[in-house]
């Protein structure tokens, strides 16, 4: 489509393949970071510091973008898997979303892409195939991050009923190469590399590839009907799969696979033993509940609508582990 995009969140890992993929296409990017960050420059991408919690700073991303068409794509926010919604969690995932999402209605966007997740989507039990739905409520999700992520996505399609052209996608548990600020899954990755992972945990999620997630946002940015929701996932794969994986990519270490019970005991010990080394820890109570969901995820809709059609896991874990590896200090 001919036009100018505005990303935010643009040096994250979506939002930064996305930009990627843009600029690869020679689409006009304006992406929108925070003070400090350096993203990768690209011909006709230009970047803006500013903060989703202030409007006011988001101007200027937003101004001179031209008489022709603009989409927004929404990437920017916080994913964190601790258990409760923290006042920040809040201000940047839900009150961001809105300030976009007023932004978007004052400078006529031709329409809003907002990047929400699988989270977000009430699990009902352990066994039904999930699929999109069309109202959110953080009442209905467990943790703080799916309770920011429902309430901002029921803020979007409340928009969308009010005249807003916007549409959402639910990417499941992204991986991938070109991350640059820490993803949790591919922290995972790099932990087993340098051989900081001490065992793995039995149980699994949904993993994707985030090139697979970049060009659905732009499959359904272009395709997408308006007030509507699109499931970005792949398929459920075992932790230990994973580790399999890697193991056989890289020659690496056996670990061994603890089971639930024993991996939540000792979640406290594993949470001060990474504050005492000022590490993020990848074991918390949420990220085990998590592994033990039901992540029976359906991109079918994506795929009949425009083509969604993911990738296997074993060649995302085989980019990403060439990426860390070629652009290691």
């Amino acid at each position: 489509m001919q036009g100018t995009y505005i990303v935010t969140g643009a040096s994250g890992h979506l939002g930064g393949t996305i930009v990627r993929e843009l600029a690869g296409r020679g689409a006009k990017v304006r992406g929108l970071i925070q003070p400090g960050e350096q993203p990768e420059t690209y011909d006709n991408t230009v970047y803006f510091t500013g903060d989703v919690r202030d409007i006011d700073s988001l101007r200027p991303l937003f101004e001179g973008a031209g008489t022709e068409q603009t989409y927004v794509i929404h990437t920017a926010g916080l994913v964190d898997i601790a258990d409760k919604t923290t006042p920040l969690l809040y201000e940047v995932n839900v009150n961001g979303t809105k300030n976009i999402i007023e932004l978007c209605r004052q400078y006529h966007v031709t329409r809003l892409l907002y990047t929400s997740s699988v989270h977000a989507i009430p699990e009902k039990d352990k066994v039904s195939v999930l699929q999109e739905v069309n109202v959110f409520s953080p009442d209905a999700v467990h943790g703080g991050y799916a309770k920011t992520k429902a309430e901002a996505t029921q803020a979007v399609l409340d928009a969308a009923k009010q005249g807003l052209d916007a549409v959402v996608v639910q990417p499941s548990g992204i991986l991938g190469p070109y991350d640059q600020k820490g993803n949790h899954l591919v922290q995972l990755v790099a932990d087993y590399l340098c051989g900081r992972l001490p065992a793995g945990v039995r149980g699994g999620y949904d993993f994707v590839d985030v090139r697979d997630v970049a060009m659905g946002c732009l499959s359904t940015l272009e395709c997408g009907r308006s007030g509507e929701c699109y499931i970005l996932s792949n398929r459920h794969y075992e932790v230990k799969e994973l580790l399999y994986m890697l193991r056989q990519i890289t020659g690496g270490r056996w670990l061994p696979v603890l089971p639930m019970w024993m991996a939540k005991a000792a979640t406290p010990f594993i949470q001060w033993w990474a504050r005492l080394k000022k590490r993020r820890p990848l074991y918390t109570r949420y990220s085990l509940y998590t592994l033990r969901s039901n992540d029976k995820f359906s991109h079918d809709k994506a795929t009949a609508e425009f083509g969604y059609r993911p990738r296997d896991l074993f060649k995302t874990l085989c980019d990403t582990v060439a990426w860390m590896q070629k652009t290691a200090p």
